[in-house]
């Protein structure tokens, strides 16, 4: 079985931070700007408390994708660059 993606995780508990404490604000009649604010100002803090290890692994995990060694090659790649190079030349032959 598969794991859920770190990125999929982080989201969800970030949104849930943020989600609980409106909830509750909103539930107790306090007006839905002042909740909002207090909301998102909780789950700010409270993430960069608690999900310091799930942000650092998707971190680390953006940053290899973005840094491979060999750039990832799709199947298509190869028809598109000799679409691109037949228009160029096209071009140039006008």
């Amino acid at each position: 079985m598969k794991s859920v993606p770190v990125w999929i995780w982080y989201t969800a508990l970030r949104i849930l931070l943020f989600a609980v404490p409106l909830a509750v604000l909103l539930a107790f009649g306090v007006n839905p700007w002042i909740s909002a604010a207090v909301a998102a100002l909780f789950g700010l803090s409270a993430s960069l408390i608690f999900l310091r290890r799930p942000r650092e692994s998707m971190s680390s995990d953006l940053y290899a994708a973005r840094h491979r060694e060999t750039p990832v090659v799709r199947d298509d790649d190869e028809a598109e660059d000799a679409a691109v190079e037949s228009a160029s030349n096209e071009r140039t032959a006008e």
